[in-house]
């Protein structure tokens, strides 16, 4: 008998206040806006009758809010426990709880000098060409920071390693993360070129499943 397989929900965190005055934010730790909150609400009532058997975040507090609001939704999986909230864990025994995985090799693109700049006003200093050779090629990388390429070689050996066997062995996995991090999942699953991958738009708090069979 063939072994039922479990699903993949990616999940891009809901607006953060950054993506709302266009600001290049990668790994500055900027919560979300009361959209992305609404966002993230949206998201929790989707996926509400969804049991997870694992959950896995960003270190980044926009994608670990995100989560926190949909497993607050959810009516099928276990409170969820967040490393900081450890202590409750040993109080009242580890069978109550998921444990939240956070992971750095999910976090967003590290946009080096970019970060915290407005990105109009960057495309206006550096012009249109370079603005989109940063943003949206595959491998050149702005000053002091990661490329798409470089961000993706980090995300996707960490799924196939940590994420992707839980999967096909039958647990269903959250993963929230960010647009970048999750183009590299995505790119992988949907058989994706390097062409094709900078042009795709995920969109905040919007969920993706996947079987991986």
């Amino acid at each position: 008998m063939r072994k039922a397989m479990g699903k993949l929900v990616l999940l891009r965190h809901g607006e953060s206040v950054w993506n709302k005055i266009n600001v290049f934010t990668g790994w500055v730790n900027i919560g979300l806006s009361e959209k992305g909150i609404q966002e993230s609400i949206e998201a929790g009532e989707e996926l509400a009758d969804i049991r997870f058997d694992a959950i896995y975040v960003s270190t980044l507090i926009r994608a670990q809010m995100t989560a926190a609001i949909v497993i607050a939704k959810n009516r099928k999986t276990k409170t969820a426990l967040f490393p900081s909230d450890s202590d409750w864990e040993k109080s009242y025994g580890e069978e109550e709880f998921i444990q939240v995985i956070e992971a750095e090799e999910l976090n967003e693109r590290y946009y080096g000098k970019l970060q915290g700049k407005n990105k109009d006003e960057v495309k206006k200093e550096f012009g249109e060409e370079q603005f989109k050779l940063w943003r949206r090629s595959y491998d050149t990388p702005p000053p002091e920071g990661e490329s798409l390429k470089m961000t993706i070689e980090r995300a996707l050996p960490y799924c196939q390693k940590e994420i992707f066997p839980r999967v096909r062995n039958g647990e269903t996995v959250l993963v929230c993360a960010h647009g970048n991090s999750l183009r590299g999942i995505i790119m992988y699953l949907n058989k994706l070129s390097s062409v094709e991958i900078v042009h795709l738009e995920i969109a905040t708090g919007v969920p993706l499943t996947y079987d991986l069979s």
